[in-house]
């Protein structure tokens, strides 16, 4: 039909490509809460870090999300490209957690900074499958949200798996993991037709 555009249809790669992506960008989240013990040990914070190291991701993944979405990011650029940068800026503020995290503020600024990026990996990632499905994205969405959600306990299972080792190892493992889901995204799938 003229004037129509048609919807190229997605290879089979193109899903597990976005849901891995998502899960490495989403293993960003609660790195703080795997490393909060030892981060209480070494700067001597007490007790109310851990809900205050949990609320600074959130807080920036909150302001985050109402910068993109006030500014229309996903739609003023590439999307695959805003994901590629979320995911470098997410692991940048995530590992230098290791060098600058040297009291409870500059803890939470950095989380903060975490967070506020990850608005450009979940939010993004949603629009990215969005672009590429016109049948099927409810399945589609289910199976990112499903990403996330594992992406979220990694660090816990990283942390677990690691026992015994410097507790840096998780901040480093998720940092490469959200850095190698963004560029998956950006050179194997890209922006939607």
């Amino acid at each position: 039909m003229e004037g129509q555009s048609v919807k190229k249809s997605p290879t089979k790669l193109v899903l597990p490509i976005i849901v891995f992506s998502q899960f490495a960008g989403g293993s960003l989240w609660f790195v703080g809460n795997a490393v909060v013990r030892d981060l209480q040990e070494l700067l001597g914070l007490g007790e109310h870090a851990i809900a205050d190291i949990s609320s600074s991701v959130q807080l920036g993944f909150m302001a985050g999300t109402l910068v993109f979405s006030l500014l229309s990011l996903a739609d003023r650029f590439s999307p695959s490209r805003l994901f590629l940068f979320s995911s470098f800026a997410g692991a940048f503020f995530n590992i230098i957690l290791i060098w600058l995290g040297t009291d409870l503020f500059s803890v939470l600024l950095l989380r903060f900074l975490t967070g506020f990026f990850l608005a450009g990996i979940y939010p993004v990632g949603m629009k990215i499958a969005a672009d590429w499905y016109d049948q099927g994205l409810g399945k589609a969405l289910g199976y990112l949200v499903g990403a996330l959600v594992l992406g979220k306990a990694f660090p816990h299972f990283i942390k677990d798996m690691t026992e015994g080792l410097p507790w840096q190892i998780v901040l480093i493992s998720t940092s490469v993991l959200a850095v190698t889901g963004g560029l998956s995204l950006v050179l194997l799938v890209g922006d939607g037709p």
